[in-house]
């Protein structure tokens, strides 16, 4: 059975997700508070958790944070206010996903279903090292290295990452990206894409790669670029 926690101090919007999530089969659990939720963690192997933001004694975010040292599982994070710098910060340290309240339970587990169709369907793949010039990305793990230094990269930007490194050359559209990597019922918008090259450029810039570059193909997409055709 999946184990889903769900993370918010509102007891209804808890039961209610609880709920919707028993129909589809789940196995809820339920923290109250940063600090139960990092607990329940540490005790129970998750499938994916729903995180909200604003949470007595630990917030979402240093949850996230909590969790990501240890865990790659899904997380959904729950915003009331819907500001771009929390989904920002949430993408940033790792969340896969965000959701603004007022949300609708099935909008809620339509995300769901489509992050556990992506992983189940990334499980059944053989897991490569890519490696060219000086950037070595393995999945086995979630480490990207440059000139053999590890390069500090969220789960997303790892997938954005690999999934372009893998076919050089080809440019992909926006919309091929959300789909290849957020899925089909993701119900967000191109920016998202936008966003996380953006956060992706900046960080592997910070690193000589003088023979490979994320490129810009403007009105079209986005391409992993071979600039040196000797490589």
């Amino acid at each position: 059975m999946i184990n889903m926690l769900i993370a918010d101090d509102n007891k209804q919007i808890s039961s209610i997700l609880a709920e919707y999530a028993r129909k589809e089969g789940y196995n809820p659990i339920l923290a109250e508070n940063g600090k139960i939720a990092i607990e329940q963690f540490k005790t129970i192997v998750f499938d994916i958790i729903l995180l909200d933001v604003m949470m007595p004694l630990i917030d979402g975010f240093e949850v996230c944070r909590e969790i990501r040292k240890t865990s790659n599982v899904p997380i959904i994070m729950i915003t009331a206010r819907g500001e771009d710098f929390e989904k920002i910060m949430g993408l940033d340290i790792g969340a896969d996903d965000y959701i603004v309240k007022p949300f609708s339970p099935t909008e809620v587990m339509a995300r769901v279903r489509a992050i556990l169709r992506r992983i189940t369907k990334d499980d059944k793949q053989d897991k490569q090292i890519f490696i060219y010039d000086n950037l070595k990305i393995n999945l086995d793990n979630y480490e990207v290295h440059i000139d053999n230094e590890i390069v500090s990269l969220t789960k997303k930007e790892i997938e954005l990452l690999w999934t372009l490194a893998n076919t050089k050359n080809k440019v992909f559209s926006r919309d091929n990206l959300l789909n290849d990597l957020w899925g089909y019922d993701y119900y967000g918008d191109t920016r998202t894409v936008d966003s996380h090259i953006k956060r992706l450029r900046a960080k592997i810039d910070q690193y000589s790669h003088p023979n490979w570059n994320i490129t810009t193909i403007w009105g079209v997409g986005y391409k992993f670029e071979e600039l040196n055709n000797e490589k």
